[in-house]
């Protein structure tokens, strides 16, 4: 992208209210008690955001392992924090619906009723983010080696795994390049 794609402006075009950190931050905040966030290197460049938006900072020690390593610092602090659940997004995504986070949220609750360790939302045959894990997929991430990826513990544990079907696009937007991201603001107007 060539710049923190946490600090872009969001939303992208018209009137600018904040960034795509501070918008996840008040996209999760009513379904969570506690926004967590993990910084690398970026960490002082992100923390007054984080600070002003009602998260908490946890700073990935070793960024240069990569973003699985910053998930698993991610996770190690939910757990931490006595919370046994966790709410599962990238920076680089546009925050979704209200609704689909509700209705995420309450799947979730009836998948672990039934012995599932997560959600993961689908829309137009794609899955995407966030994801919602309980403790068990937390413990299988925290468990995994740094040389691991999410999305290949997921297919292993798939059968856990609970897919919701939801009406939101944007929980398969990626925005990796400054194009991503024009095409995007374009889309706003």
């Amino acid at each position: 992208m060539g710049k923190d794609k946490a600090l872009l402006a969001w939303p992208p075009a018209g009137a600018v209210s904040g960034t795509l950190l501070s918008a996840a931050i008040a996209a999760f905040s009513p379904f969570s008690d506690l926004v967590i966030v993990v910084a690398g290197e970026n960490a002082a460049d992100i923390t007054p955001v984080v600070n002003a938006n009602g998260g908490f900072l946890t700073i990935n020690p070793e960024p240069q392992r990569g973003q699985f390593s910053s998930l698993q610092c991610g996770l190690q602090q939910v757990l931490d924090s006595g919370r046994d659940a966790a709410m599962i997004t990238l920076v680089d995504r546009p925050p979704v619906k209200s609704s689909t986070l509700e209705k995420l949220r309450r799947e979730f609750d009836s998948a672990l009723s039934i012995g599932k360790w997560a959600v993961v939302p689908e829309c137009g045959g794609r899955h995407g983010h966030p994801i919602l894990i309980g403790r068990e997929m937390i413990e299988v991430f925290l468990k995994a080696p740094v040389t691991a990826n999410a999305r290949n513990i997921q297919h292993q544990d798939q059968a856990q795994i609970q897919y919701v079907l939801v009406d939101d696009s944007d929980i398969t937007t990626n925005l990796n390049t400054p194009d991503d991201y024009a095409k995007l603001a374009s889309q706003c107007m």
